[in-house]
């Protein structure tokens, strides 16, 4: 029958194991994953919330794998948003359809009242399905428009008729001053934001469109991840982790 000395060495060696994973761990709570989206039109810099970690740890193993390069933003509604992320873009010819494109993969949805459809937010976008599961890969980034207080209230009541989330007053505040979209609130995860470069969402967000909404001329994206300090991207943007 082993004795103590055995017990001692299988613990040190469990002990041995867990040290790169709390390290890990530890590193992460005081990093944060950033991400440079390269556009046609100039970069966008981008941080991911730990609020929807199945969305975050999905887009940081896309990035991670290249998968973004050489994409299309392939449909800009301009006061509204901008989308990509369908893999059929990388080859697509002029005019063809696009935004059907996948990775054979939903993520769960993960609805997180603060975070809303302020100007900057990154969103999942998606089909009709029930569960209201996300794409795999396709996202969209919101432009949205500054709301009046009618106008506002419109949005308002289109979101209880789609059992969303309806914005607190200070999510109201923004979205009269800031701008957004709020009628996604509480239907479509937000999982990021862009911190640095919202003029490039204003640029591409004008370009001309078809009628599909697909910028008649292609608008390519490439993007890079690296871990960084959380207190660095504080200073160096003016970022506030929302609590």
């Amino acid at each position: 029958m082993p004795g103590p000395p055995y017990r001692f060495r299988a613990f040190l060696l469990l002990l041995i194991c867990l040290i790169p994973l709390v390290t890990t761990a530890q590193n992460r709570k005081k990093k944060d994953y950033v991400v440079s989206v390269t556009t046609d039109y100039g970069p966008m810099t981008l941080v991911l919330y730990d609020q929807t970690p199945k969305h975050k740890d999905n887009f940081i193993k896309l990035v991670d794998q290249k998968f973004y390069d050489g994409l299309l933003f392939h449909r800009i509604i301009e006061s509204f948003m901008i989308q990509g992320g369908d893999p059929e873009s990388r080859t697509a010819v002029a005019g063809a359809a696009l935004g059907n494109g996948d990775v054979g993969y939903t993520v769960p949805a993960e609805f997180v009242p603060t975070l809303f459809h302020k100007k900057g937010a990154l969103g999942a976008a998606r089909d009709n399905n029930p569960a209201k599961a996300s794409s795999g890969c396709q996202f969209y980034i919101v432009q949205g428009r500054v709301w009046d207080e009618a106008g506002l209230q419109k949005q308002i009541d289109r979101i209880k008729s789609m059992n969303g989330h309806v914005p607190t007053p200070e999510q109201q505040q923004v979205y009269k001053t800031l701008g957004g979209s709020p009628h996604l609130d509480g239907n479509y995860t937000v999982f990021g934001q862009v911190i640095d470069g919202l003029a490039v969402v204003d640029s591409i967000a004008k370009q001309a469109r078809d009628e599909r909404n697909r910028p008649q001329k292609d608008i390519h994206m490439r993007m890079t991840g690296k871990w960084v300090k959380k207190k660095k991207i504080s200073k160096q943007y003016g970022y506030a982790y929302p609590q």
